[in-house]
């Protein structure tokens, strides 16, 4: 599974990368989705590398952004204990297992609003304009986007307006 991420606006992006970004949904920076590791999907990436940062997400980081950042319709959180009732999971890390080997689809869950908002990275990024080979932060990382999501997570910080 990958996490992919939005770096950089709209200013002056070519055609083809932007009506790519608006396919995988990635509207605004700091948008975060999750997507099969397929040659459609990658080949889309290709296309937008140099707006965007993907990699593969682990377990435990798709558990502790699942349980921070995943709004439902009406962007409303949900608990533990109607997790069970709204998805069939009893808890975030068993969704997390199966949306990682494949089981489920994280946009075939019910009512789940399909695009994760994040925070800015603690620290900032690196050169946004640069490949992330080169030192910057845009284009494919590995397992290293896991360092990433979790500079991206403050907990106790909620992007709806409470706290």
């Amino acid at each position: 599974m990958l996490a992919i991420i939005r770096i950089r606006g709209s200013t002056g992006i070519r055609p083809k990368a932007q009506k790519t970004t608006e396919l995988l949904r990635l509207h605004k920076i700091n948008h975060l989705v999750l997507m099969p590791e397929d040659p459609v999907v990658k080949g889309m990436l290709q296309k937008a590398k140099d707006y965007l940062t993907w990699g593969e997400i682990d377990q435990e980081t798709l558990t502790v952004l699942l349980e921070n950042r995943t709004l439902f319709k009406g962007r409303k959180k949900i608990d533990e204990k109607s997790l069970k009732e709204q998805t069939g999971f009893t808890t975030y890390k068993a969704l997390a297992k199966s949306l990682i080997e494949g089981k489920v689809k994280y946009k075939d869950i019910k009512d789940v609003v399909p695009v994760l908002r994040l925070n800015p990275p603690r620290k900032g990024y690196e050169a946004i304009r640069k490949p992330y080979q080169m030192g910057g932060s845009a284009g494919y990382r590995g397992k290293e986007i896991n360092e990433l999501i979790k500079r991206m997570i403050k907990p106790g910080v909620d992007l709806n307006g409470e706290n």
